[in-house]
């Protein structure tokens, strides 16, 4: 037996430590641990209500966009607006959440998951006229080629022309990254941590002029998507074919479902989305959404014992560093006592088998370009693929919501704050299934939980010992080379981990870190 351990994952969003136990080279047991702690829920306790929407974009960077439509409809639901949302303010709300997605799934494959199968020394043998991929190549006959270095050496099996034409598009992708960013700010203002949406609507006019805006960067998106980024994906599935049989993980999927093509059923588990709401398991079988299943448990994360196997409605952060078979951060989310993996995998998989046509196309045409059955999904491979779908699926879906808007007409409701209230907001973010959930006393905020994707991803074991996905999907693995684990990072970049969602930092000594003067 011999270990490894990663610590910490790079190329993803926070700190992640990975450790895994092997017998002969085959992981026969995984731990991943979250290395930091969020207090958010801590901070907004006591606090007006509609603080919610800017202090939960705080808890990340990257994905800030997800956590403020997540906590509206929370807050949505809390006042009692849920179904009463003008069709301008649902339609931009969905605009912006799915500018945040393609810019967000444009990162996740080039900058942070292709120099997995991407071999960047072959700069070198670039002869063209690129400015940028001459730069890199200057760079690297010095021995600079940070950021892409250092790495895992070995099993990079693309050719010399597709690295190169791979590096190509990662620094294109920085552009189209932008373009997604500006995107999302002609609606919401600014990136990260947008201003338009908040309880009743968004804050923002509708006028021709920003539909304009939109639309001419879209369809610049929609070309990259459509003649680089998806090519690129099955350029990688087919040279590393076998990672459709690698990092299974634990079978069950789970989508909140995102992009709300009706606003008037306040119950987000039965309103018309366009990714849908439910559960799908490796055999295919669709069930559908009921929140009243989550809990999560902290026998293995750095909480107290008290605060396990409660709903969310119910929860509890009560820190409790060094707690004896503690591991994480990060608490364990469980749906119906099971395990359950998120992420537009799950996504797409339970509109695969609820029968969305355009769905079904998209998914059929790739597992017929494989001749892969639906199980090849359940993969490194089916995770990256699902995210470029789900990025062409959205991205082709919002020229036809761009004509839906009326400018001149209303995209905001006024409303009061109750004294007291319970709220839920459910949406996928680009990671997953995310949910917020609060309580109001006396107009303020009593209890406020999130259950982040990243939650669910990279949770430790719970109280019945099951471990969480990543975990699953690491067991079992073989490590060619454990001094070059390259199938670890392969493995778990595959999920897109948050951690700053799943965790977030604090001083331990209670060190200032600025004192600030707002006038």
């Amino acid at each position: 037996m011999s270990k490894i351990v990663v610590d910490p994952i790079t190329r993803i969003e926070g700190h992640l430590k990975i450790e895994v136990t092997t017998e002969n080279g085959v992981v026969k047991d995984a731990q991943s641990s979250g290395m930091m702690f969020r207090g958010l829920e801590l901070i907004l306790r006591g606090r007006d209500p509609r603080d919610a929407q800017r202090y939960t974009q705080r808890i990340c960077g990257v994905c800030p966009t997800s956590h403020s439509i997540a906590s509206t409809l929370n807050l949505d639901s809390a006042f009692g607006l849920a179904g009463k949302i003008p069709d301008n303010g649902r339609t931009v709300r969905n605009l912006i959440l799915g500018a945040a997605h393609i810019a967000d799934h444009i990162l996740h494959f080039y900058h942070l998951t292709a120099l997995d199968y991407v071999d960047v020394t072959k700069i070198l043998g670039y002869d063209g006229n690129d400015p940028a991929l001459n730069s890199v190549k200057e760079f690297a006959k010095r021995g600079e080629l940070a950021p892409f270095v250092p790495r895992y050496e070995g099993d990079y099996r693309l050719s010399d022309k597709q690295n190169i034409a791979a590096l190509a598009h990662y620094v294109q992708a920085l552009e189209m990254r932008r373009k997604g960013q500006e995107m999302l700010t002609i609606f919401g203002g600014k990136m990260p941590h947008n201003m338009a949406v908040i309880p009743g609507g968004v804050t923002c006019n509708v006028t021709v002029d920003k539909i304009a805006a939109f639309l001419w960067r879209l369809n610049e998106l929609r070309d990259f998507i459509d003649n680089v980024y998806i090519p690129d994906v099955l350029m990688v599935a087919e040279t590393y074919s076998d990672y459709f049989g690698i990092g299974a993980g634990c079978g069950n999927l789970l989508s909140y479902g995102q992009w709300d093509l009706d606003g008037t059923n306040p119950d987000y588990t039965k309103r018309n989305r366009l990714v849908k709401q439910g559960t799908v398991s490796t055999d295919l079988k669709p069930g559908e959404l009921d929140p009243g299943k989550i809990m999560e448990y902290v026998k293995h994360s750095w909480y107290a014992d008290s605060s396990t196997g409660k709903h969310p409605t119910k929860g509890v952060t009560e820190p409790q560093y060094g707690k004896a078979g503690a591991y994480s951060w990060v608490k364990a989310p469980r749906y119906d006592g099971k395990v359950y993996e998120v992420g537009p995998l799950a996504g797409m998989a339970v509109s695969y088998v609820k029968g969305e046509p355009t769905v079904k196309a998209l998914v059929d045409s790739v597992l017929g370009k494989f001749k892969a059955s639906p199980s090849a999904l359940f993969s490194v491979l089916g995770r990256h693929a699902a995210r470029a779908l789900i990025t062409k699926f959205v991205a082709d879906s919002m020229p036809g919501w761009l004509l839906q808007l009326k400018p001149g007409e209303p995209a905001y409701i006024d409303y009061e704050i109750p004294d007291e209230g319970m709220g839920m907001g459910l949406v996928d973010g680009a990671r997953g299934a995310l949910g917020h959930w609060v309580e109001i006393k006396d107009k303020k905020i009593d209890n406020y939980q999130c259950v982040v994707p990243s939650t669910w991803n990279l949770c430790p074991r719970d109280d019945k010992g099951q471990p969480g996905p990543v975990e699953q999907a690491l067991i079992g693995t073989k490590i060619k080379d454990e001094k070059n684990p390259f199938e670890i990072g392969r493995i778990v970049r595959s999920f897109d981990p948050c951690l700053a969602c799943a965790i977030h930092l604090i001083t331990p000594k209670g060190k200032t870190l600025g004192v600030y003067r707002v006038c």
